[in-house]
């Protein structure tokens, strides 16, 4: 396992520990990263209009489209680390 992948587990295992709630749009950055760095660019076709939550969770991962994996990954750590 590479030195990136291994701090990006443990910055995960820390975001489940933060001392505050981040906001809703630190949230959806966080989701974002994640799912760029576990799964590449977005995938599936974006929820309706009702689905207020799946919508926005879309299109944060969207807007990192083309966000090489380590990218994600190193950004995903930065965030979790300045959020502590």
């Amino acid at each position: 396992m590479s030195d990136l992948q291994a701090r990006f587990e443990q910055a995960v295992a820390e975001s489940k520990s933060l001392p505050e709630k981040p906001d809703n749009m630190t949230l959806l950055k966080i989701y974002a990263l994640y799912k760029q760095a576990t799964a590449g660019d977005v995938q599936g076709e974006r929820p309706g209009f009702t689905d207020f939550v799946g919508r926005a969770k879309y299109d944060a991962w969207e807007a990192l489209k083309g966000r090489t994996r380590e990218q994600a990954m190193q950004d995903y750590i930065d965030l979790i680390e300045s959020l502590k």
